[in-house]
């Protein structure tokens, strides 16, 4: 008989994000499968689907920057020693300080394995390096792995598992189109959008996710004579207001404003990736893994986006004509000059799914566990 585990999950807060979702995603499939899930987090709005789908979460602010938070150390340690989990996984670093220290002063045969999952390329030091303490690290991308082996030598490869974020295949269907009431409400919401072909660029609001050059790319293809409109969704921090008004300046300076529009930020994003006739991923600086892209690829939309970091993945593997030399603005609009009003749409079948994420993630718990 399979011996049921216990796995306690710890990151920052469950308000929103790649890394949260991952997180109820995991803790999902383990309920799912049979096993126990426990989440420690200083809350957020994601905790009521967890705990719907059968997650306990303990409320503990380990993620807050604080010296306070050192508090949780003794805490989560009393709660490793009650409460004897398989599997200890941390998500982030400064939960996984804490984490980490109270793992560390408990009596060697009374510790839970460790497991860490690397979702970024962190600033290399030694607040960093505790990501990598795990007995086995997860690498959410192969750009991932190569960024731990490149500046943390002490690593062994052996100690990586790379285990690519993923995708319900069940909610994220080839062919889906929302239904006739969401583009009703969609189109009185954004009139200026009808009738035209909707260019997405997905992501918060900073300048890494290469806003000017999105705008650049709608400005040349209006000019060019192209039906097209282009959408930027996504939330605004407070501290970005500067970065959104210098964008609204150059959308006015290039009289664009009937043609580019600030959606902000989105519940519906699988309608409107859905909605859209491509979708753009032109980020600055290589993404860790890009969730969003590979939500447009599964619904069938074409996606374009410069050639590095997790977005090249998985356009090498779904949709290799999608890819553009980082910051070519010019041979994104080619490939767009060219392709439009329809562009080749990618692969119907690929690697990225949600099942294939949590089944090896589980695999990862149980080859521990076993050791």
């Amino acid at each position: 008989m399979t011996k049921k585990l216990t796995v306690v999950q710890m990151l920052p807060e469950l308000e929103s994000g790649g890394v949260e979702r991952g997180t109820l995603e995991i803790g999902k499939y383990l309920v799912d499968h049979g096993h126990t899930s426990i989440v420690i987090s200083g809350g957020g709005q994601m905790v009521e689907q967890l705990i719907r789908e059968g997650s306990e979460h303990i409320n503990w602010e380990v993620g807050k920057k604080s010296l306070l938070t050192l508090r949780y150390i003794k805490k989560v340690r009393k709660f490793l020693q009650e409460t004897k989990p398989d599997i200890l996984h941390l998500r982030s670093r400064l939960p996984a300080w804490i984490g980490y220290l109270a793992w560390k002063k408990l009596p060697k045969n009374q510790r839970p394995r460790l497991v860490t999952t690397v979702h970024g390329r962190y600033s290399v030091s030694k607040y960093s390096e505790i990501m990598m303490r795990g007995e086995k690290i997860i690498a959410v991308s192969n750009v991932i792995r190569d960024y731990i082996l490149d500046n943390y030598p002490q690593i062994d490869a052996e100690d990586i598992e790379v285990i690519h974020r993923g995708v319900d295949r069940d909610q994220y269907i080839y062919g889906y189109r929302p239904n006739k009431e969401w583009q009703g409400t969609w189109h009185g919401q954004f009139p200026q959008m009808q009738k035209k072909l909707l260019l997405t660029l997905p992501g918060r609001l900073t300048r890494l996710k290469g806003h000017h050059d999105f705008i650049s790319v709608i400005d040349a293809l209006i000019q060019s004579g192209k039906n097209v409109h282009g959408a930027i969704v996504g939330g605004v921090h407070p501290k970005k207001k500067q970065y959104v008004e210098e964008l609204r300046r150059k959308i006015d300076d290039l009289n664009l404003g009937s043609h580019v529009t600030f959606v902000g930020q989105r519940s519906d994003m699988r309608e409107v990736l859905a909605q859209s006739d491509v979708v753009f991923s032109l980020s600055q600086t290589p993404e860790s893994f890009g969730r969003t892209t590979l939500e447009a690829l599964s619904l069938g939309t074409p996606v374009l986006g410069y050639d590095h970091g997790g977005v090249r993945e998985q356009l090498k593997a779904i949709y290799p004509n999608g890819l553009v030399d980082v910051n070519n603005v010019d041979g994104v609009v080619a490939k767009l000059q060219e392709g439009l009003p329809r562009l080749a749409l990618p692969t119907r079948s690929h690697v990225f799914d949600l099942e294939t994420m949590c089944s090896k993630t589980l695999s990862v718990y149980k080859e521990l566990q076993a050791r």
